[in-house]
């Protein structure tokens, strides 16, 4: 299997929006810029900045604005946000984002749960915001939510999925991302569900975002991996989790994804230990231990 394997590994980090935005302490703006600026530094190429939601529903992004108006763009990196509608859109070209996600779920509940709209009327929001998008020059992720499993609804079939991909391919978005929203994947889905959508997304890149509410994150990981997946969102010290979605958990770590990579001999051109150190400064800014597991190991960060 080693064979198979891809020869470097692409981090998308979203401690900045999926990580904390359930945290109940802020934020400071300079804290999250003294953070974007360690992970940069560590060799972070893809940070998800922020989203552009409603503040009073996700008081952690109500400083989006100011947030990338102070964001210092280094050559190489990929800075990116989550927009939900078209005013969120609006927003996001004003602060010049390079790269957006729009996402629709293939769980009704869930669907009207996050944004107030059947999965129908969903994508027929998410088709005009990628055109908005895409004449404005951004690169857009297109992201199925819940593509695994729903915590309200259980097994969402994965023709409902490849539907959503195939409405989504029309559009020709840059990549397609695959959201385990709820945690509920498995190894074996992972495999089956990737090698169907493989066959209708043909070149455009698919990447994999997944939570560990159930601890197969990594598991799932080395599953997306051997089918020839490349690009994964974590989240630093395994922050993270749906406000919507009762008991789903943080994102995979970002420093356990890493560590487990460069373990295997696949390459993500991060410094594992400047990125353990920016983890455990974070975690001490928050003032709670983080449920990555390799940044609380007895070794030297140094």
């Amino acid at each position: 299997m080693q064979s198979c394997l891809p020869r470097k590994i692409e981090i998308h980090e979203v401690v900045l929006r999926d990580g904390i935005q359930n945290e109940k302490k802020l934020v400071s703006t300079d804290q999250k810029i003294k953070l974007i600026n360690a992970l940069t530094d560590c060799g972070v190429r893809r940070i998800e900045v922020s989203s552009f939601v409603n503040e009073r529903l996700v008081p952690q992004m109500a400083d989006a604005e100011k947030l990338w108006s102070m964001v210092r763009r280094k050559e190489g990196v990929v800075y990116a946000a989550l927009v939900l509608n078209g005013r969120g859109l609006e927003r996001a070209m004003r602060c010049r984002v390079p790269q957006i996600g729009i996402y629709v779920s293939a769980s009704e509940t869930h669907s009207r749960k996050n944004s107030n709209a059947s999965t129908a009327e969903a994508m027929r929001e998410a088709m005009l915001l990628i055109e908005k998008a895409q004449g404005a020059g951004m690169e857009v992720r297109a992201g199925v939510m819940n593509a695994f499993g729903c915590a309200y609804e259980g097994n969402v079939p994965q023709a409902k999925v490849i539907k959503l991909v195939k409405d989504f391919l029309k559009k020709e978005p840059d990549e397609i991302c695959l959201a385990d929203t709820s945690g509920m994947a498995n190894p074996s889905q992972i495999r089956k569900l990737l090698v169907r959508v493989q066959e209708v997304a043909e070149k455009v890149p698919i990447s994999l975002h997944l939570h560990n509410t159930r601890g197969l994150g990594l598991a799932n990981v080395w599953a997306a991996i051997n089918e020839g997946v490349s690009i994964f969102d974590t989240s630093l010290g395994g922050l993270g989790g749906c406000p919507f979605i009762i008991g789903a958990r943080g994102n995979i770590a970002t420093e356990d994804t890493v560590n487990m990579l460069h373990e295997t001999g696949v390459e993500t051109g991060i410094n594992l230990d400047m990125l353990i150190e920016a983890s455990l400064q974070f975690e001490r800014y928050m003032g709670q231990k983080f449920p990555a597991m390799v940044s609380h190991l007895t070794r030297s960060h140094s």
